[in-house]
């Protein structure tokens, strides 16, 4: 799967693969984690991890001003390795996660949309990954 315009994020994760997994794809870890920053939660996630699966995260300002869902079906799952999904709008996603028994290497590539620049997308996709890792390693 080739990504047009595409934007990697990345971090390692302190935690074994399969502990890293269970926090990407339990709606109640998620919840937790799924922000880009602090003024933003998300209120309700949904997540039937397999291909043709469906994910949804409702995420909403803090203060109520504003909010969407994120959603998407799932291409293909290779658990503990390989994520790749659709998103809503018809953008692509490719996440892996690669490590041994003390961390884990997640790498989040997506299609960028055109609407906000290239660098805001990275920042905000980095951020919610920032705080995944943060999340994980403090359970």
């Amino acid at each position: 799967m080739e990504l047009k315009n595409s934007i990697t994020v990345e971090t390692t994760v302190k935690a074994p693969v399969e502990k890293v997994w269970k926090t990407w794809s339990t709606p109640e870890d998620i919840l937790q984690w799924n922000n880009a920053s602090d003024d933003w939660h998300t209120k309700r996630a949904e997540n039937d991890l397999c291909a043709g699966g469906k994910f949804l995260s409702r995420m909403e300002a803090k203060d109520g001003s504003f909010g969407f869902d994120f959603w998407g079906l799932y291409d293909e799952v290779k658990p503990n390795a390989l994520i790749k999904y659709t998103m809503g709008d018809g953008r692509k996603v490719k996440v892996t996660f690669s490590g041994n028994s003390s961390e884990t290497k997640v790498v989040e590539t997506f299609e960028a949309e055109t609407e906000n620049p290239l660098e805001m997308q990275r920042a905000g996709w980095q951020s919610i990954l920032n705080n995944f890792k943060k999340y994980t390693e403090s359970q």
